[in-house]
């Protein structure tokens, strides 16, 4: 049976002599629904309307250039004979952590030239952002890449996943753990948590900075079941970024609530 298996056809269609991927059209759609949402939710905050509109067309690309960079510094001992290949993002190989120390600086920037609150802009975006990375996940499975050790095929059917995801699994004759979909789930439900604690109003910059610790937890446990982990020496790096950004996050987080006192809150119109 595990003979016949065919993956799934990672090509969406083809125009002429372009060949347009599944991986691009879910990053793509998980970007766009990422920005109507922080649009939406920056006209109810009183951001200025275009705010998010003019920031992504800064930040997407540098977003994704930077993830590139990023992953490409890590896997350099190939890309060195592999020139041509630096720019194919669509066969893989982007890293999240990369994109978001791009986006991260551009907001910053940005921020700072239309005189408006970074930790605002990424308060409101900090839900959007990480559906987006739950949604993206998903390019990921089309791709066969991005998963963890072996498993069986009655290990995965135990997990009740449905046939195309088990069938996806299978590569080379082997089955692997998913470890996009448990990130995408962690991501998922991280996202209607962060939905809730817009009503408990937390102090600016309290959001973002949860958003960064629930995604590093869920991202340290993955990274560790991950066969495609970027190492540092013997450290995987996205496990050793991931135990910072906690530390660090949790550290602002306290030292704001010990140190400053007129903070203003999620709900509060300023800018």
């Amino acid at each position: 049976m595990n003979e016949t298996i065919q993956p799934l056809n990672p090509i969406a269609f083809s125009l002429g002599p372009i060949e347009v991927h599944w991986y691009g059209i879910i990053i793509g759609s998980g970007l766009a629904l990422a920005l109507f949402l922080a649009i939406r939710e920056g006209n109810r905050r009183g951001l200025p309307k275009d705010t998010f509109a003019d920031l992504m067309l800064w930040a997407i690309p540098i977003a994704i250039i930077s993830a590139r960079i990023y992953y490409v510094i890590f896997e350099w001992d190939y890309y060195a004979n592999h020139l041509s290949e630096i720019p194919k993002i669509w066969n893989g190989g982007i890293a999240i952590h990369g994109a978001l120390i791009g986006s991260v600086i551009t907001t910053i920037i940005f921020a700072k030239k239309r005189g408006l609150s970074f930790w605002k802009i990424a308060d409101i975006a900090a839900p959007s952002i990480i559906l987006g990375q739950g949604i993206g996940r998903w390019g990921n499975f089309m791709n066969q890449e991005a998963h963890g050790g072996e498993v069986t095929r009655s290990f995965l059917e135990n997990l009740h996943l449905p046939d195309f995801i088990i069938n996806q699994m299978y590569i080379n004759g082997t089955y692997y753990h998913p470890t996009f979909l448990y990130e995408s789930i962690w991501d998922l439900i991280g996202f209607f948590l962060l939905i809730l604690l817009r009503r408990v109003n937390l102090r600016r910059g309290e959001m973002f900075l949860s958003y960064v610790i629930w995604y590093s937890v869920g991202r340290f446990y993955v990274e560790g079941l991950r066969t495609d982990s970027l190492m540092l020496g013997s450290l995987r790096m996205a496990q050793t970024i991931s135990i910072v950004l906690i530390v660090v996050s949790v550290g602002i987080i306290l030292y704001r609530r010990t140190k400053q006192n007129t903070i203003e809150r999620y709900l509060d119109q300023s800018n």
